[in-house]
């Protein structure tokens, strides 16, 4: 249980769209400390609750709250629904009835006035950037700075510090704007092309770079996360299955598997259920890394994991200790309430941990220290 009654040395901090907490989590490590939380979804309450004390978790609906429900804090996070902006979706964008909450949290932060926090932290998919061609981006970062903040963007990849491949699109507002600590708009890995490109185009916005390091490489792979459960255990696939799932891999995917399960030791990939040509196929990934965790809503939103050694294969789905381990809470714990379904779903709708402590310690906090 993580004590949010102990003050973190930098700052406190309110959460919005907080899910189960793993933005807390990064936050806490970084030396924040969390004075009130919001999400509607109570299976998430009861996750975050159960890792988390000393904070006024608010089980409403973002729209519902006001600008007087929130204490006094010096940073405002928000990882709103990303559903109408993902490429996944219909790309109804920040008109959507999900995404477009949005608007609700800047509302919020306009109703706060004088009290406003003096930073946000903005998390969201990449697609972010591209949806209605740029254009909700562009609007949600000219509301920012209506507000009075001047911003950042940044795109991170889980796989830097985790055995995951998930990027994100990340604002960090900082009241006031400034120079940006002399910082300049440097091409970069946090600022690929397509993201320099929309910066260029938008310099009308007031954008405000920060100084931010290189990112760590990390050298983790699938095998330092992977649950290892007995051979009985009933989560493994029975033989049917497994065969079915053989017979559907694409010639390459066959391939893959058999040099997996002719090596000298055991080995570890996940896979993914794809529709191809209207048929169902499963894919097994190239790489020693888990794909971007999602919610668990069925389909291809679920990741297999196989396991293969001398000429034996197994699969079944991943756990939730698993996904708990690929976003970097590898210490969360799930209430005996919350079936892994439900714990899959906040998983996969969470951060990962360590990315955004990266940024909160390497980006944001050197901004705290500073000069308004």
């Amino acid at each position: 249980m993580h004590d949010g009654l102990r003050r973190g040395n930098v700052g406190t901090a309110a959460e919005f769209f907080a899910g189960i907490g793993l933005v807390r989590m990064a936050l806490e490590r970084a030396g924040w400390s969390v004075r009130y939380a919001n999400d509607i979804k109570a299976f998430k309450r009861d996750m975050y609750c159960a890792n988390f004390r000393g904070t006024d978790f608010d089980l409403r609906d973002v729209r519902q709250v006001s600008g007087a429900d929130i204490p006094d804090v010096d940073l405002a996070t928000a990882s709103f629904p990303c559903v109408d902006l993902s490429l996944a979706g219909k790309r109804r964008g920040l008109g959507g009835e999900h995404s477009g909450l949005f608007w609700e949290f800047a509302r919020v932060l306009e109703e706060m006035g004088a009290r406003r926090p003096r930073f946000v932290l903005i998390e969201n998919v990449p697609s972010f950037l591209t949806s209605g061609q740029g254009a909700d981006l562009r609007a949600a970062l000219a509301r920012l700075r209506d507000l009075g903040y001047g911003c950042d963007l940044l795109i991170t990849d889980a796989r830097w510090h985790v055995p995951q491949s998930r990027r994100r699109l990340f604002i960090v507002g900082r009241a006031g704007g400034g120079a940006g600590h002399g910082a300049g708009w440097d091409e970069s890995l946090l600022r690929p092309p397509p993201l320099m490109r929309f910066i260029e185009a938008n310099a009308d916005l007031g954008l405000d770079p920060l100084s931010c390091p290189v990112p760590p490489n990390a050298q983790a792979s699938l095998k330092d996360v992977v649950e290892r459960l007995a051979e009985n255990d009933e989560r493994w696939w029975g033989a049917e299955r497994v065969r079915k799932f053989v017979a559907s891999l694409a010639e390459r995917h066959r391939e893959r598997l058999t040099r997996m399960a002719g090596g000298r030791s055991t080995s570890w990939a996940t896979a993914y259920r794809r529709t191809r040509n209207r048929r169902a196929v499963w894919e097994i990934r190239a790489d020693a890394i888990a794909g971007c965790l999602r919610t668990s809503g069925g389909g291809s939103s679920k990741q297999a994991l196989v396991e293969a050694y001398r000429g034996d294969v197994r699969v079944r789905w991943m756990t939730p200790l698993e996904y708990a381990r690929l976003q970097g809470a590898a210490d969360f714990q799930v209430p005996e309430s919350v079936s892994d379904n439900q714990a899959l779903s906040g998983f996969g709708d969470a951060v990962c941990v360590p990315a955004v402590e990266w940024i909160i310690r390497e980006c944001l906090n050197p901004m705290v220290e500073s000069p308004a």
